[in-house]
């Protein structure tokens, strides 16, 4: 069974708003699903309703955009909200833990290079 990757949650990128530039330039991603209100929708990376099919925990993977990073610590509401309305702000920070509940640390990297129609997965190893 090694090597087998259990998908967590997938999902795909329907928009960028147009201030989440503002959070990558301080290594951080804010996501929600495409339920989320306007005035939410221009901080985001917004995606596809999707559900979390398994709590996400630290060592699993995030990908973004092909791109991999270890998820090095889950804040205690990340699940919920995930779950409620596919939100978590990330943080590309190398850290292993976070100020807020809501947040999701994961290894220090270049952020990725969102778009449209990129893919979201968190994916357990």
């Amino acid at each position: 069974m090694e090597g087998i990757m259990i998908n967590k949650y997938q999902s795909t990128v329907t928009e960028v708003g147009a201030e989440a530039e503002i959070f990558f330039s301080e290594n951080m991603m804010v996501i929600f699903n495409d339920t989320a209100p306007a005035d939410l929708r221009t901080i985001g990376v917004i995606h596809k309703e999707a559900h979390l099919l398994e709590d996400v925990e630290a060592g699993d993977v995030l990908e973004v955009a092909g791109e991999a990073y270890e998820i090095l610590f889950v804040g205690s509401k990340v699940n919920d909200t995930l779950k409620e309305l596919g939100h978590c702000t990330i943080m590309f920070n190398g850290e292993i833990s976070a100020d807020l509940p809501g947040t999701m640390t994961v290894e220090k990297k270049p952020l990725p290079n969102v778009t449209v129609d990129s893919e979201i997965r968190i994916v357990k190893k």
